[in-house]
Order: structure tokens, then sequence, then C-alpha cells
């Protein structure tokens, strides 16, 4: 199919959705991006961007001046249909794809005969199947005559515009037919190789990255811990240790958080308890990382109270799950906070997110006045404004992130 017989409809316009869908309508391609939420649609349509992503403002006002996009709250009849909408976990760490079953529900009406859905939504193994039985359930006439394929997005926040077009892609379709449909599809606006496999192993491919990145995180916080009782610089450490050929320790932090890497591995230890010992206990010590800098900070209050007789001005520097972005996506960073906050007495608590203008639940300060007005300044995450704050040691400054690592 040309280019010009494309016409995708995009269900979800988050922190995925949108990027691909600007990416898509840049190439010529009509895109029609559809999203529950009124104000995210008006925004869009009025040409301005709702999350922070470098490159996307400049990039959607170009696809919006060729007309190729638009945004609507409601489903229209297209002949790709991408789903990317959110898989969170209910209370029990179980995952929860009631948000794909719904948008394909919404979309049956419009489908036909050689149309191509997609779900990139990060997603338990056996979704693609069970989407497919939905389907075919209420259309029962498009079996075997629909396209339907899993292909997950893999991108770095951040740096999504480019990643989207640059990183390989792993494509599995119900059969061989919906495969290289979408194999064609994701061709005219990938660079990267498009790696063709089953729905299944597409599912539990992106599922393992995470719980892989999760391990290896899971390491690096956990020696955080011993480097922290044993008087031990831990930048220090990695840092010397990563110069063996073979060793490559990532960087220790607040915890872990995103809808990424702190979610699939429970997708995974959900389905297969007895078998994901070692992903069960990552997600345990990268969940007791964020409950350990939330004692630390309460701790070193107490300790300034005593020492000073007085009540300390704390800053807690950064609410995004990682740096440089607005994404506060099951962030440890907001937990801690929300944790020191919880158990203040008469302390000022400085809450600093520079990525944000404002949010509902903290009122947010300049992080050079909060940095300027603490006694006890706490760094959640890596911002690269926070680099710029020359290193005071009149203050008690707790360093989670590594901002100050030769300190």
């Amino acid at each position: 199919m040309k280019k010009s017989d494309l016409q995708v409809i995009t269900i979800g316009l988050g922190y995925i959705g949108l990027p691909t869908s600007v990416l898509i309508a840049s190439r010529g391609i009509s895109v029609i991006g559809v999203d529950i939420n009124q104000d995210v649609v008006n925004q869009l349509n009025n040409g301005q961007v709702h999350v922070v992503e470098p490159d996307l403002q400049e990039e959607f006002e170009k696809v919006l001046s060729l007309g190729n996009f638009e945004a609507s709250t409601n489903v229209s009849e297209g002949n790709v249909y991408l789903i990317v909408v959110p898989t969170p976990f209910k209370g029990n760490h179980e995952p929860d794809i009631s948000f794909v079953e719904s948008a394909t529900k919404n979309i049956l009406t419009f489908l036909k005969q050689d149309d191509l859905l997609i779900i990139e939504s990060t997603s338990p193994v056996g979704t693609t199947e069970k989407i497919a039985d939905i389907v075919y359930t209420h259309r029962p006439e498009l079996k075997d005559a629909l396209n339907i394929a899993y292909c997950p997005e893999r991108v770095l926040p951040g740096n999504i515009m480019h990643e989207l077009v640059h990183n390989d892609r792993v494509i599995g379709g119900i059969n061989e037919k919906s495969t290289q449909k979408a194999i064609d599809f994701y061709s005219t606006f990938v660079e990267g190789k498009l790696h063709k496999t089953n729905a299944r192993t597409a599912e539990m491919c992106k599922l393992t990255e995470n719980a892989s990145r999760d391990v290896q995180i899971a390491f690096a916080n956990e020696l955080s811990l011993i480097c922290d009782k044993a008087g031990i610089n831990v930048w220090e450490l990695i840092n010397l240790a990563n110069k063996h050929p073979r060793v490559n320790i990532l960087q220790p932090g607040a915890g872990v958080g995103g809808h990424c890497i702190a979610v699939d591995p429970y997708f995974i230890a959900s389905e297969f308890p007895l078998e994901s010992q070692l992903i069960t206990k990552a997600r345990e010590i990268n969940n007791y990382k964020a409950f350990w800098v939330a004692e630390k900070i309460t701790n070193e209050i107490l300790n300034f109270r005593l020492t000073h007789g007085k009540a300390p001005v704390v800053a807690c520097m950064g609410l995004a799950f990682k740096p440089n972005i607005d994404d506060l996506r099951e962030s440890p960073a907001k937990y801690i906070t929300q944790k020191v906050m919880q158990s203040q007495n008469d302390e000022e608590i400085l809450v600093v997110e520079p990525n944000i203008e404002d949010h509902k639940v903290f009122k947010l300060t300049n992080y050079q006045e909060a940095y300027k007005r603490a006694d006890i300044v706490a760094f959640l995450v890596n911002h690269k404004e926070f680099a710029g704050l020359d290193y005071n040691s009149e203050k008690k400054n707790l360093d989670f992130c590594g901002i100050y690592k030769k300190n």
C-alpha cells in the first residue's frame, strides 16, 4: 500500500502515542490521533503539545502545517489502527489490559478486511491473541481476513523522536501475513532493522528487556546500600570496577520509576511466580531503595533538630522518574517527597521539579532558590540544571543520584 493510501488511527496520545503519530505524519501519511482527554485534544488542535520531549513541538508544528494530523476524541475509519494506551497493574501487581481491550472495542465497527491492527502497549504474554479473540467474537467475518500484530516501543524519554526512527523494532503477528503487513507499515518511517517473530515472543521480548534493566539497576542500588554502611563512595567504586573490560555496572539512584522498568517485570512475575525469583527480588530491592532514601532524609532532619535546636528547611530536588523529562509516572522521587512531607512536623519542605510549571499536589520552588534556602538538600533526580549548583559544604547535601560524585 502506498503512503498516500494509508489512513492511520492512533488510539492514545501520551508519551509514546503522540510522538509516534507525529513521526508517521511527518512521512506524508494521514494520521488521526484519538484520546479520551478532551483537554489534550483541544491543546493539540490548537498547535501545542502536552508533553515535554525534545524536537516534538517543532515536528508537530510541521505536520500540522502539512495537514497530516488531527486530534479527536472519536474514532473514525482508517486502514491502520495503532493501540498505544497505558497498561498499568492492579493493586496485587497483576497486569491490567482493560485499556487495550476498551480501545479494541471502540474500533470494532470500523475494522474491515485487510486492515492492520497493531498493539504497541506493553502487554503480558498472550494479550495479542486475546485481542484477536475479542475481534473475532464480535466480527467473526474478519477471522483470517484482518491483520493483527504486536510491536512494542523501546525508546528513551528525552530522545524519543530520534530513537523512534533509528532503533530496531521487534514485530510479531498472529500469523505470517500479519507480521509482513506490519513490517511493511513500519518500514515507511523506521530506519532501524525490523525483526520478524510471533506475537508471543514480541510481547515477552519487551518484558524481558525491561526486567533485565531492572535487575542491573537493582545490583547498583544494592551496592549503594552496602557502600553507605561501609563508608565507601559508591560512585568512585563503580567507576573503578567498570575499568574491568567485562564489567559494566550501572549507576544507582533513588529507586526505579517510569511506566516500563518499574512495571513490566511484574507482568512476568505475576504469570510465572515460581520461575521469576531474581526478577521479583530485583523489584523488591529497587522499591526498598526509595523507602531507604526517605528514611535517610527524615533521619537527617532529626539530626539537624538535635544539633541546631530548630527545624530545618529541606529541599527535595526532582520529582520526575529520570533526568531532564517531565514524566512523573511511578517516580521514586515523588514517593520519597510524599513520605518526607508526611513525616514532617514544622519543617519547611521545598519541592523542586524544573521540567514542569505546576503540580496539583506539590507547590513547586525554583531550584536555585531552594538550594540557597535549604539546610538539607536531597538530590533525587540528576537533572541537568542541578549540575550548575556549586557545592556548599555548609549544607547537608544528600546526593542520591550522583550530582556531586566526588564529594
